[in-house]
């Protein structure tokens, strides 16, 4: 069956050729016998002359046009068509997709690889924008081989991510003489895939060790009442108020492992939402409220007039909120004071802004210079026994710092013993729009 493209009868490149070599042919004849009549004539008119440039002017044109023409630059609807599909098939592509030529410049590629890679740019070398030896290397392979290859990609800013690069030839056949070579990298995300691995294995082994003290304790309860405590109601009622703590201790402790894994789980992912700051801040003070009553702290605040917004998840938010404050009055309690202060910054750990500060501050002992580094460990406690006997997990400045990272932001901590502690959070401002 014969192509419609085929069989149209369309003046195609060759008799558009022919037809400006006819003109071409005109005009010099033309342009010749101007010059002989002015010669005839013994003298050389200025609107002859004139007429004999143009014709010259115009046989250069239509001489240029006809050989850009015979040499196949033009491209034909036919082919426009074919570039248009295959420009919307790369940008329906949600994986990033890259078209390099065989000398590994950017000849195409989707919106999902600009997202990835900011600075690749269309008719600049990949190596500007992709410093992976890798895949840059690779590329070189599959050109000699034109064998396709796998290799992975990595990247640690803003967060890290691993991708599965698949590195395949490309053939173009413009014409029976013309074959150009290329090479197609095909992006697939794996991170999501590792950090599950990732968070099985530490769930494993952190339920493991930090459950063992709370099972063994209500395993020996639980004997103890079977046996000698059988029969003695005040020890029974004892020993199961310490088994409701070890409990409610279990349950703290694996919600949240489950919340700091989810929180890693997307931690490639940037909050889209306008969260306001100062709505956050205000409802998590109310909150707590009775708890720094319970405890003789007065929280005291410092907000800004108008709305604070950042593009974030809510409820995380909070929860960031709640675990600073919360630590603030339970251990900053002897200081009797708690201020949280608002505020804005154009610099943040030499990123440009504008950005967002939450600063919590309590009165209470401080901590030691070499705790700092390692506060926001899994299950690092400065004081152990302190941290046990006012229910803490060890886990809440590590959720504090996942969710800070996943938003884009900074975690900071200021203390000196004896002069209380100082937490600040610097997160990405949100324009009026709700954008970054």
């Amino acid at each position: 069956m014969s192509d419609p493209d085929e069989t149209r009868p369309t003046a195609g490149p060759k008799s558009e050729v022919s037809a400006r070599r006819a003109a071409f042919r005109g005009a010099a004849i033309a342009c010749f016998l101007l010059i002989l009549i002015a010669a005839a004539q013994g003298r050389f008119d200025g609107w002859l002359l004139l007429g004999a440039a143009l014709a010259l002017v115009l046989s250069v044109f239509v001489a240029g046009r006809a050989r850009g023409l015979g040499s196949g630059r033009q491209r034909s609807p036919r082919g426009s068509l074919r570039a248009g599909h295959a420009e919307a098939l790369l940008a329906h592509i949600p994986d990033p997709v890259i078209l390099v030529d065989q000398r590994a410049v950017v000849v195409e590629a989707n919106e999902a690889a600009h997202n990835l890679l900011p600075a690749l740019k269309t008719g600049h070398p990949l190596s500007f924008a992709l410093r992976s030896p890798d895949v840059l290397d690779g590329i070189e392979r599959v050109l000699s081989s034109q064998a396709p290859l796998r290799v992975e990609y990595g990247e640690r800013v803003p967060t890290e991510r691993v991708f599965e690069v698949h590195i395949g030839p490309l053939k173009h056949n413009a014409s029976a003489a013309d074959m150009q070579s290329g090479v197609v990298l095909f992006f697939r995300d794996l991170t999501s895939a590792r950090r599950l691995e990732a968070m099985r294995a530490d769930f494993v082994a952190n339920a493991s060790h930090e459950l063992r003290t709370p099972l063994a304790s209500l395993l020996g309860f639980i004997e103890t009442l079977q046996g000698p405590a059988r029969e003695d109601p005040k020890a029974r009622e004892r020993f199961l108020e310490i088994m409701r703590v070890q409990a409610q201790r279990m349950k703290r402790l694996i919600d949240d492992l489950l919340s700091l894994s989810r929180i890693e789980m997307r931690a490639h992912v940037p909050p889209t939402e306008p969260v306001d700051l100062t709505a956050l801040a205000a409802h998590m003070i109310e909150t707590l409220s009775p708890l720094a009553k319970e405890r003789g702290v007065d929280i005291e605040s410092k907000f800004p007039d108008l709305p604070a917004h950042v593009l974030g998840d809510r409820d995380e938010l909070l929860r960031v909120l709640e675990n600073l404050i919360e630590n603030a009055v339970k251990y900053g309690e002897s200081g009797g004071k708690v201020e949280i202060e608002l505020g804005r910054t154009g610099v943040s750990h030499g990123q440009q802004g504008p950005f967002l500060t939450v600063s919590v501050k309590d009165y209470g002992p401080g901590i030691a210079p070499e705790h700092l580094p390692r506060l926001t460990e899994r299950f690092y406690r400065v004081d152990v026994a302190q941290s046990r006997e006012k229910g803490g997990t060890g886990l809440g400045l590590a959720i504090v710092k996942h969710i800070v990272n996943r938003h884009r932001g900074h975690l900071d901590v200021e203390s000196q013993p004896g002069q209380g502690a100082q937490f600040t959070v610097t997160l990405p401002e949100a324009g009026a729009s709700g954008r970054v």
